[in-house]
């Protein structure tokens, strides 16, 4: 293969490159190594020395595709960086170090020296304060277009109904400053003032000097003054405020002001010939890294991808479909970052350690076991101060609640199985629901139990109505009871509301019974979809009828032996239904207000806890949010588990969504964790987190951080139903959060895989 067929689509290329920021500049460097003969033009509207910001840190995974991409750049960045492994927190007096993270950073300004030299040395145009031309000339006159105009990116704007950008404010503002000296460490510390809690991030990018960054919600930085000072003063302030951090030392600007971040999303990257990169196709929060390591790894993948590709079209296909899932998972990373931050004055409380370890999970991210191997004395050091015993993982400590104990902090959450008949649970629970019992989680859940034969979703639905169905469930606890001692089962009771009379979910989820229907009734007489049947809007009669229906169910279940029992008002079943503006259009005693909204759930509630043990713990699984406009709020959702917990839950199980058909999820790891952080934190009641949780490491990072007490786990039991024990082997614990029944002890170690016990080899000889 010649060099010339190496290079891939479009050989002499005339390539247009917008903006000579570090993104701008290395897709500009590296399209001109790949094939000489192209004729590469940047346009940059400052001079050479004029830069945003001052430090840049890159990772090591970003740092190896440079060096393998281009040598030279490699080694001139390596003579510059600055490393280091430690990030101190410093909050209320407490100064915490934990090591073993791996920084490199250099300065901005040489960054881009860097990049000048290498374009130069390669043969592109450097056009400095200059403007580009008109990005529809451009696309005429050049066969691409590589729009690296950063966040304020006049091409994006002239193509929006293309690459239809979304661009979201956040709530805190920024400036970005320098201290003439190096920090030993990156720093994050808090300063609480009069005027609210400010924060502080801080790393060094060169021998003598450090990025310092100054961050506050919008409306401290208009109590404490600084709309009213300039630059000058507003740099002295923030010396003065962390003056200690700075060792008395001054704080220098470069243009400096006060910004609000704003993350970029955008539904296409390119459009004809022209293609997007860095800030102006995406954004992500300071928080968790440089937006330069992000468009730096958009030029190699744009580069990459015009190597491999046969022409422009085809390689701006691939570079899209490369580049948006990763870009996607950093920006949901650096959007809990970010909120993390924005909500600061809510964790200040936490135990020292604990806070620390929280800010350093804080964009999911960084885990448990990614700290542990960094540095494991700080991370034991967090786990004694939240009374883990010692060798003890955070998921195996026990939970009280009420009257029972959790021998650990696992839920086998509740999965439909639809394969019950006429309500009655057969020998297919008994199995499924004992495997997962011995399986070694704390806690397992039913499926939700439907308390009538209308309030079933599919035929296949099991319930709680009849003396059989309780018997058929009595053979389920007495199962888990006796051959899992130590595991608790909990019943979910609900009804299905307008969401039933459908198929089993491999039949059609959602879709209407070709035959046999039963009515539906519901909070108001909406349909759950085109095609879905019309509900009736219930009666107060009829609404103490299914009261009192809960009520016999919750009774059976008691009887039956049932550990817990968790009222289902949420996924836009009936109580849900209730609950939801979306799905409440009530005009009487049960609709139009919150509290209205709230009336019969909590009835139903009140009826069921009089009826259940005393000494039995009850929970209630919400929807957080409805993901869709006009629907619960965050706010809302915190104001619903308060009513529930004032009526006496004892726990509330944050979940999201289900409600409406056209929801637009933000799906991602761990990705409703937050919904149940902040009911934990604002109502001060505990919390079951749910959703994408798939990983022991997930849930010990949640548990030790103190988002959540107990983490629910449905899909990795369906996958595993010794989810728990594996777990509890992987991580070498045989304590008694996790014990192995008795007939499965010689099972508790990883079988061998293939022989291990050959001979290594001791000499290698040259012949």
């Amino acid at each position: 293969m010649t060099a010339r067929a190496a290079a891939g689509p479009g050989a002499d290329l005339r390539v247009a490159v917008v903006g000579g920021g570090p993104g701008g500049l290395y897709a500009a460097a590296l399209l001109k190594r790949l094939d000489p003969a192209r004729e590469i033009t940047v346009w940059e509207r400052n001079a050479p020395d004029e830069t945003f910001g001052f430090g840049v840190v890159l990772s090591d995974e970003t740092l190896g595709g440079i060096e393998h991409a281009d040598p030279v750049v490699y080694e001139a960045l390596c003579r510059d960086f600055v490393r280091w492994d430690d990030i101190d927190i410093v909050h209320r007096a407490f100064h915490q170090t934990s090591g073993g993270h791996g920084f490199a950073a250099l300065g901005r300004r040489r960054l881009l020296e860097i990049l000048h030299e290498r374009c130069h040395a390669l043969g592109v145009r450097i056009r400095f304060r200059t403007e580009a031309p008109d990005p529809d000339t451009l696309a005429a006159e050049y066969d691409l277009v590589v729009a690296a105009d950063g966040v304020h990116s006049a091409t994006r704007a002239r193509y929006a109904d293309v690459f239809r950008p979304r661009i979201t404010a956040h709530r805190c503002r920024y400036i970005w400053l320098a201290a003439d000296f190096a920090l030993d460490a990156f720093r994050f510390e808090i300063a609480e003032t009069e005027h609210g809690v400010l924060q502080l991030h801080a790393y060094p990018y060169a021998a003598d000097a450090s990025t310092v960054i100054v961050e506050m919600r919008e409306e401290v930085w208009r109590a404490a003054g600084f709309e009213e000072l300039d630059e000058t003063e507003s740099v002295a302030r923030c010396a003065k405020i962390f003056t200690e951090a700075l060792r008395g030392r001054p704080l220098r600007s470069n243009n400096s002001a006060w910004t609000t971040f704003r993350t970029v999303v955008n539904e296409r990257w390119s459009h004809g010939n022209t293609v997007l990169l860095g800030d102006a196709a995406h954004t992500a929060h300071f928080s968790i890294g440089s937006g330069t390591k992000l468009a730096v790894e958009d030029a190699l993948a744009l580069a990459a991808c015009l190597a491999e590709q046969p022409d422009v079209p085809g390689a701006l296909a691939a570079y899209e479909a490369e580049r948006k899932p990763v870009v996607a998972s950093t920006q949901r990373a650096a959007r809990a970052s970010l909120e993390w931050f924005e909500e600061l004055r809510h964790q200040l409380d936490l135990p020292p350690r604990r806070f620390a370890f929280n800010l350093l999970t804080r964009s999911r991210r960084v885990t448990h076991g990614n700290l542990r191997l960094r540095d494991a004395r700080f991370t034991e050091a967090v786990e004694r101060e939240a009374g883990c015993p010692p060798g003890t993982p955070p998921m195996f400590t026990p939970f009280r609640l009420r009257g029972l104990t959790l021998r650990n902090r696992v839920v086998v959450s509740p999965m439909d199985m639809y394969s019950a008949a006429e309500g009655v649970p057969g020998d297919f629970h008994l199995v499924h629901l004992g495997a997962r019992a011995l399986g070694g989680a704390g806690l397992v859940m039913t499926e939700m139990v439907c308390v009538s034969a209308e309030g079933r979703i599919t035929p296949g639905c099991a319930g709680l109505y009849t003396g059989r169905q309780a018997e058929a469930w009595r053979r389920v606890t007495d199962f888990v009871h006796t051959r899992a001692p130590g595991t608790a089962i909990g019943v979910q009771l609900g009804h299905s509301g307008r969401k039933g009379s459908t198929r089993l979910m491999w039949e059609g989820m959602d879709e209407p019974l070709p035959e046999g229907n039963w009515p539906v009734a519901a909070a108001s007489p909406l349909p759950y979809k085109p095609g879905s049947q019309t509900p009736r809007q219930l009666t107060r009669a009829q609404l103490t009828d299914i009261r009192e229906q809960f009520t016999a169910a919750a009774w059976r279940a008691a009887r039956v032996g049932f550990d817990l029992l968790e009222l289902h008002c949420a996924h836009g079943y009936l109580l849900s239904g209730f609950l939801s503006p979306l799905t409440n259009h009530r005009t009487d005693a049960y609709g139009g207000s919150l509290e209205k909204r709230l009336r019969f759930p909590l009835e139903v509630f009140d009826a069921v806890r009089s009826v259940w043990p005393a000494e039995r713990p009850m929970t209630v699984r919400i929807s957080a949010t409805d993901w869709a406009e006009g629907g619960t709020t965050p706010e809302e959702a915190v104001e619903i588990a308060r009513a529930f917990a004032r009526h006496g839950a004892d726990a509330i199980d944050v979940s999201t969504g289900q409600v409406v058909a056209d929801e637009r999820p933000e799906f991602g790891r761990s990705y409703q964790t937050p919904f149940a952080e902040r009911v934990r934190r604002e109502v001060r009641v505990p919390v079951v987190a749910v959703g994408a949780i798939s990983s022991w490491d997930d849930v010990n990072s949640l548990i030790l951080a103190g988002r959540a007490d107990l983490c629910a786990l449905g899909r990795p039991h369906l996958y595993d139903p010794h989810w728990t024990l594996h777990a509890a082997a992987d991580q070498a614990y045989e304590g008694p959060g996790a014990p192995w029944p008795t007939p499965y002890r010689p099972g508790s170690r990883r079988p061998p895989t293939g022989r291990t016990d050959a001979p290594k080899p001791r000499l290698t000889l040259d012949g």
